[in-house]
Protein backbone atom coordinates (compact mmCIF):
# COMPACT_ATOMS: atom_id res chain seq x y z
CA UNK A 1 0.00 0.00 0.00
CA UNK A 2 1.15 3.24 -1.24
CA UNK A 3 1.91 6.05 1.47
CA UNK A 4 0.75 9.66 1.35
CA UNK A 5 3.84 12.14 2.11
CA UNK A 6 2.23 15.06 3.92
CA UNK A 7 3.80 18.22 2.94
CA UNK A 8 3.79 20.65 5.91
CA UNK A 9 2.48 24.26 5.56
CA UNK A 10 4.31 26.65 6.98
CA UNK A 11 3.01 28.13 10.11
CA UNK A 12 3.45 31.98 8.67
CA UNK A 13 1.23 30.96 5.96
CA UNK A 14 -1.66 29.07 8.55
CA UNK A 15 -1.76 32.41 10.54
CA UNK A 16 -2.26 34.27 6.84
CA UNK A 17 -5.42 32.30 5.84
CA UNK A 18 -7.95 33.88 8.24
CA UNK A 19 -6.73 37.58 7.75
CA UNK A 20 -6.71 37.33 4.15
CA UNK A 21 -10.69 35.65 4.55
CA UNK A 22 -11.32 38.62 6.92
CA UNK A 23 -10.32 40.94 4.35
CA UNK A 24 -11.71 39.33 1.73
CA UNK A 25 -15.14 39.56 3.40
CA UNK A 26 -14.02 43.44 4.74
CA UNK A 27 -13.71 44.08 0.75
CA UNK A 28 -17.12 42.23 -0.27
CA UNK A 29 -18.74 44.18 2.01
CA UNK A 30 -17.83 47.84 1.30
CA UNK A 31 -19.95 49.95 -0.30
CA UNK A 32 -20.92 53.59 -0.58
CA UNK A 33 -22.92 55.39 -3.05
CA UNK A 34 -20.72 57.29 -5.91
CA UNK A 35 -23.38 59.28 -7.61
CA UNK A 36 -26.27 60.72 -6.67
CA UNK A 37 -29.37 59.74 -4.06
CA UNK A 38 -32.62 59.75 -5.01
CA UNK A 39 -35.50 59.13 -2.94
CA UNK A 40 -38.61 58.29 -4.76
CA UNK A 41 -41.93 59.63 -3.09
CA UNK A 42 -45.02 57.91 -4.83
CA UNK A 43 -47.19 61.21 -4.43
CA UNK A 44 -46.87 64.92 -5.77
CA UNK A 45 -45.40 67.76 -3.79
CA UNK A 46 -47.02 68.63 -0.55
CA UNK A 47 -47.98 65.06 -0.03
CA UNK A 48 -46.66 62.75 3.27
CA UNK A 49 -44.43 60.38 0.88
CA UNK A 50 -42.85 63.46 -0.56
CA UNK A 51 -42.57 65.85 3.08
CA UNK A 52 -41.25 63.25 4.82
CA UNK A 53 -38.56 62.46 2.31
CA UNK A 54 -37.54 65.81 2.11
CA UNK A 55 -37.29 65.49 6.36
CA UNK A 56 -34.97 62.89 5.80
CA UNK A 57 -32.51 64.10 2.75
CA UNK A 58 -32.06 67.47 4.96
CA UNK A 59 -31.58 65.44 8.12
CA UNK A 60 -28.89 63.30 6.30
CA UNK A 61 -27.15 66.15 4.50
CA UNK A 62 -27.21 68.06 8.07
CA UNK A 63 -25.72 64.41 9.52
CA UNK A 64 -22.87 64.75 6.81
CA UNK A 65 -23.70 61.30 5.92
CA UNK A 66 -23.45 61.19 2.48
CA UNK A 67 -20.15 62.42 -0.14
CA UNK A 68 -22.54 62.53 -3.06
CA UNK A 69 -26.01 64.75 -3.28
CA UNK A 70 -29.10 63.59 -2.21
CA UNK A 71 -32.67 64.87 -3.57
CA UNK A 72 -36.38 63.96 -3.32
CA UNK A 73 -38.15 62.65 -7.11
CA UNK A 74 -41.82 62.69 -6.81
CA UNK A 75 -43.96 60.22 -9.23
CA UNK A 76 -47.04 60.13 -8.14
CA UNK A 77 -49.63 57.88 -9.80
CA UNK A 78 -51.60 54.90 -9.35
CA UNK A 79 -51.34 54.59 -5.47
CA UNK A 80 -47.98 54.57 -5.41
CA UNK A 81 -47.57 51.90 -8.92
CA UNK A 82 -45.88 54.98 -10.69
CA UNK A 83 -43.55 55.42 -8.07
CA UNK A 84 -42.49 51.68 -7.83
CA UNK A 85 -42.06 50.87 -11.67
CA UNK A 86 -39.73 53.45 -11.61
CA UNK A 87 -37.42 52.41 -8.55
CA UNK A 88 -37.78 48.73 -10.90
CA UNK A 89 -35.94 50.00 -14.05
CA UNK A 90 -32.59 50.62 -12.23
CA UNK A 91 -32.59 46.62 -10.49
CA UNK A 92 -29.08 46.29 -8.06
CA UNK A 93 -28.92 50.13 -7.98
CA UNK A 94 -28.30 50.98 -4.55
CA UNK A 95 -28.37 54.97 -5.65
CA UNK A 96 -32.74 54.88 -5.57
CA UNK A 97 -34.48 54.37 -2.87
CA UNK A 98 -38.46 54.64 -2.76
CA UNK A 99 -39.93 56.17 0.59
CA UNK A 100 -42.93 53.50 0.49
CA UNK A 101 -46.33 52.90 2.72
CA UNK A 102 -48.81 50.49 2.82
CA UNK A 103 -49.88 51.22 -0.54
CA UNK A 104 -47.05 49.48 -1.78
CA UNK A 105 -49.26 46.29 -0.18
CA UNK A 106 -52.29 47.74 -1.23
CA UNK A 107 -51.78 48.34 -4.85
CA UNK A 108 -50.32 44.42 -5.27
CA UNK A 109 -53.46 42.98 -3.52
CA UNK A 110 -55.58 45.54 -5.87
CA UNK A 111 -53.88 44.30 -9.40
CA UNK A 112 -52.57 47.78 -9.74
CA UNK A 113 -48.85 47.19 -9.03
CA UNK A 114 -46.33 44.26 -8.50
CA UNK A 115 -45.91 42.30 -5.17
CA UNK A 116 -43.39 43.76 -2.73
CA UNK A 117 -41.75 40.72 -2.44
CA UNK A 118 -39.83 41.72 -5.72
CA UNK A 119 -38.14 44.75 -3.90
CA UNK A 120 -35.34 45.06 -1.33
CA UNK A 121 -36.29 46.07 2.24
CA UNK A 122 -34.04 48.30 3.71
CA UNK A 123 -35.42 49.73 6.74
CA UNK A 124 -38.84 49.90 8.96
CA UNK A 125 -39.06 53.35 10.26
CA UNK A 126 -42.00 54.71 11.53
CA UNK A 127 -45.76 54.72 11.78
CA UNK A 128 -48.33 57.65 12.02
CA UNK A 129 -52.07 57.54 12.58
CA UNK A 130 -54.62 59.00 10.40
CA UNK A 131 -57.06 62.08 11.17
CA UNK A 132 -60.32 63.13 9.90
CA UNK A 133 -60.53 66.63 8.55
CA UNK A 134 -63.23 69.13 7.65
CA UNK A 135 -63.62 72.53 7.03
CA UNK A 136 -64.51 75.20 9.61
CA UNK A 137 -67.45 75.89 8.36
CA UNK A 138 -68.64 72.22 8.12
CA UNK A 139 -71.83 71.07 10.31
CA UNK A 140 -69.52 68.10 11.46
CA UNK A 141 -68.21 68.58 14.74
CA UNK A 142 -67.32 65.02 15.84
CA UNK A 143 -67.13 61.67 14.63
CA UNK A 144 -70.13 60.93 16.02
CA UNK A 145 -71.22 63.43 13.94
CA UNK A 146 -70.13 61.80 10.65
CA UNK A 147 -70.80 58.46 11.83
CA UNK A 148 -74.60 59.73 11.92
CA UNK A 149 -75.04 61.07 9.37
CA UNK A 150 -74.02 58.22 7.36
CA UNK A 151 -76.67 56.02 9.12
CA UNK A 152 -79.37 58.33 7.45
CA UNK A 153 -77.63 57.98 4.06
CA UNK A 154 -74.02 56.47 3.29
CA UNK A 155 -73.79 58.43 0.28
CA UNK A 156 -74.00 62.17 1.81
CA UNK A 157 -70.88 62.76 1.98
CA UNK A 158 -67.82 62.97 -0.41
CA UNK A 159 -64.49 61.98 1.20
CA UNK A 160 -61.26 63.02 -1.12
CA UNK A 161 -58.53 60.17 -0.76
CA UNK A 162 -55.23 59.78 -1.17
CA UNK A 163 -53.82 58.12 -2.97
CA UNK A 164 -55.67 55.12 -3.81
CA UNK A 165 -58.86 53.04 -2.73
CA UNK A 166 -57.88 50.78 0.52
CA UNK A 167 -55.04 52.96 1.00
CA UNK A 168 -54.32 53.61 5.17
CA UNK A 169 -56.20 57.83 4.67
CA UNK A 170 -59.31 55.12 3.20
CA UNK A 171 -58.96 52.73 5.97
CA UNK A 172 -58.41 55.75 8.47
CA UNK A 173 -61.97 56.92 8.30
CA UNK A 174 -63.81 53.72 6.40
CA UNK A 175 -62.75 51.33 9.41
CA UNK A 176 -64.67 53.41 11.74
CA UNK A 177 -67.97 53.35 9.59
CA UNK A 178 -67.49 49.44 9.00
CA UNK A 179 -67.39 49.20 12.86
CA UNK A 180 -70.79 51.80 12.93
CA UNK A 181 -72.40 49.32 10.60
CA UNK A 182 -72.14 51.31 7.33
CA UNK A 183 -71.70 49.74 4.14
CA UNK A 184 -68.68 51.44 3.01
CA UNK A 185 -69.18 50.28 0.12
CA UNK A 186 -70.91 53.16 -0.84
CA UNK A 187 -68.74 55.51 0.45
CA UNK A 188 -68.88 58.22 -2.38
CA UNK A 189 -64.97 58.68 -3.01
CA UNK A 190 -62.59 60.89 -4.70
CA UNK A 191 -58.68 60.31 -5.55
CA UNK A 192 -56.22 62.50 -5.40
CA UNK A 193 -52.63 62.40 -5.80
CA UNK A 194 -51.85 63.43 -2.02
CA UNK A 195 -53.16 64.66 0.82
CA UNK A 196 -52.39 68.69 -0.25
CA UNK A 197 -54.52 68.14 -3.27
CA UNK A 198 -57.26 65.92 -1.26
CA UNK A 199 -57.05 69.19 1.05
CA UNK A 200 -56.61 71.81 -1.55
CA UNK A 201 -60.26 70.44 -2.94
CA UNK A 202 -62.08 70.18 0.06
CA UNK A 203 -61.05 73.70 1.48
CA UNK A 204 -62.56 74.73 -2.14
CA UNK A 205 -65.75 72.94 -0.82
CA UNK A 206 -65.20 70.46 -3.90
CA UNK A 207 -65.38 67.60 -1.29
CA UNK A 208 -66.54 67.16 2.53
CA UNK A 209 -63.64 65.07 4.06
CA UNK A 210 -60.48 64.51 4.20
CA UNK A 211 -58.45 61.76 6.20
CA UNK A 212 -54.69 62.89 6.26
CA UNK A 213 -51.52 61.74 8.33
CA UNK A 214 -52.33 63.42 11.60
CA UNK A 215 -48.38 65.51 11.06
CA UNK A 216 -50.12 66.78 8.30
CA UNK A 217 -53.14 67.77 10.12
CA UNK A 218 -51.53 69.06 12.52
CA UNK A 219 -49.74 71.78 10.53
CA UNK A 220 -53.30 72.79 8.88
CA UNK A 221 -54.48 72.86 11.92
CA UNK A 222 -51.82 75.28 13.01
CA UNK A 223 -52.81 77.69 10.02
CA UNK A 224 -56.46 77.37 11.31
CA UNK A 225 -57.80 75.68 8.05
CA UNK A 226 -59.43 72.60 9.67
CA UNK A 227 -61.19 70.70 12.19
CA UNK A 228 -60.56 67.41 13.08
CA UNK A 229 -63.14 65.38 13.96
CA UNK A 230 -61.61 61.76 14.90
CA UNK A 231 -57.87 60.42 15.06
CA UNK A 232 -56.89 56.65 14.62
CA UNK A 233 -55.07 56.03 17.52
CA UNK A 234 -55.26 54.10 20.39
CA UNK A 235 -55.18 56.66 22.43
CA UNK A 236 -55.04 60.68 22.64
CA UNK A 237 -51.65 61.88 21.06
CA UNK A 238 -49.89 64.91 22.76
CA UNK A 239 -49.61 68.80 22.39
CA UNK A 240 -51.42 70.40 19.57
CA UNK A 241 -53.36 67.21 18.97
CA UNK A 242 -54.28 66.76 22.92
CA UNK A 243 -58.17 68.04 22.50
CA UNK A 244 -58.45 65.72 19.19
CA UNK A 245 -61.13 62.54 20.61
CA UNK A 246 -59.73 59.01 19.07
CA UNK A 247 -62.56 56.83 17.58
CA UNK A 248 -62.30 54.35 20.13
CA UNK A 249 -63.26 57.55 22.82
CA UNK A 250 -66.11 58.15 20.63
CA UNK A 251 -67.08 54.60 20.45
CA UNK A 252 -65.55 52.56 17.49
CA UNK A 253 -62.81 50.49 17.22
CA UNK A 254 -61.22 51.85 14.62
CA UNK A 255 -56.91 51.88 15.73
CA UNK A 256 -55.02 52.32 11.79
CA UNK A 257 -51.71 53.66 10.88
CA UNK A 258 -49.29 54.00 8.30
CA UNK A 259 -46.27 53.01 8.10
CA UNK A 260 -42.97 54.48 6.46
CA UNK A 261 -40.20 52.42 5.04
CA UNK A 262 -37.37 52.15 2.76
CA UNK A 263 -37.21 50.08 0.28
CA UNK A 264 -34.72 49.60 -2.73
CA UNK A 265 -34.83 47.68 -6.47
CA UNK A 266 -34.46 44.29 -6.73
CA UNK A 267 -30.99 42.62 -7.03
CA UNK A 268 -28.93 44.51 -4.72
CA UNK A 269 -26.68 43.21 -2.88
CA UNK A 270 -25.66 42.54 0.85
CA UNK A 271 -23.15 45.42 0.98
CA UNK A 272 -25.87 47.84 -0.59
CA UNK A 273 -28.64 46.38 1.74
CA UNK A 274 -25.34 46.55 5.15
CA UNK A 275 -24.96 50.52 3.71
CA UNK A 276 -28.50 51.71 4.18
CA UNK A 277 -29.29 49.52 7.26
CA UNK A 278 -26.27 51.74 9.11
CA UNK A 279 -27.45 54.73 7.07
CA UNK A 280 -31.01 54.43 8.46
CA UNK A 281 -29.40 53.44 11.87
CA UNK A 282 -27.58 56.47 12.61
CA UNK A 283 -30.45 58.67 10.96
CA UNK A 284 -32.84 57.59 13.19
CA UNK A 285 -30.54 57.68 16.15
CA UNK A 286 -29.82 61.83 15.31
CA UNK A 287 -31.19 64.26 17.28
CA UNK A 288 -32.79 65.93 14.59
CA UNK A 289 -34.53 62.61 13.67
CA UNK A 290 -35.99 62.58 17.09
CA UNK A 291 -36.81 65.95 17.07
CA UNK A 292 -39.24 65.43 13.82
CA UNK A 293 -40.48 62.66 15.50
CA UNK A 294 -42.07 64.77 18.56
CA UNK A 295 -42.97 67.43 15.86
CA UNK A 296 -44.52 65.00 13.68
CA UNK A 297 -46.46 62.62 16.08
CA UNK A 298 -44.68 59.96 14.30
CA UNK A 299 -44.44 56.34 16.23
CA UNK A 300 -40.58 54.93 15.98
CA UNK A 301 -40.80 51.97 14.92
CA UNK A 302 -36.91 51.35 13.77
CA UNK A 303 -36.53 47.77 12.17
CA UNK A 304 -33.42 46.91 10.19
CA UNK A 305 -33.90 44.80 6.36
CA UNK A 306 -34.77 41.06 7.43
CA UNK A 307 -37.55 42.61 10.25
CA UNK A 308 -38.75 44.59 8.16
CA UNK A 309 -39.53 42.14 5.29
CA UNK A 310 -41.13 40.00 8.58
CA UNK A 311 -43.30 43.07 9.08
CA UNK A 312 -44.45 42.99 5.44
CA UNK A 313 -45.53 39.97 5.84
CA UNK A 314 -47.38 40.53 8.71
CA UNK A 315 -49.04 43.67 7.61
CA UNK A 316 -50.05 41.59 3.79
CA UNK A 317 -52.44 39.82 5.82
CA UNK A 318 -54.29 42.43 7.45
CA UNK A 319 -54.61 44.22 4.09
CA UNK A 320 -55.90 41.53 2.52
CA UNK A 321 -58.68 41.22 4.92
CA UNK A 322 -59.50 45.00 4.82
CA UNK A 323 -59.65 44.76 0.90
CA UNK A 324 -61.85 42.33 0.72
CA UNK A 325 -64.43 43.56 3.04
CA UNK A 326 -64.60 46.50 -0.02
CA UNK A 327 -64.35 43.85 -2.48
CA UNK A 328 -61.50 45.50 -4.10
CA UNK A 329 -58.73 42.71 -3.28
CA UNK A 330 -57.75 40.48 -6.43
Amino acid sequence: MKTTKRIPIPAALIALVPLLAVNGADAAATWKPEKAVEIIALNAPGGGPDRVGRIMAGVIRGGHQLEVPIAVVNKPGGGGSVASAYLNQHPGDGHYLLLSTKALLTNSLMGSGPSYTGFTPLAHLFSEYISVTVRLDSPLRTGRDLIERLRKDAGSLSFGISSSLGSPNHQGVATALKEAGIDIKKMRVVIFPSGGAASTAMLGGHVDVVPISVSFAASLLRQGQVRLLAVSAPTRLHGLLADVPTWREQGYDAVVSNWRGLWGPKGMTDAQIAYWEEAMRRMVESHEWKKELETNFWQSEYLRSGDARKYLDRDYVQARAFLADLGLAK
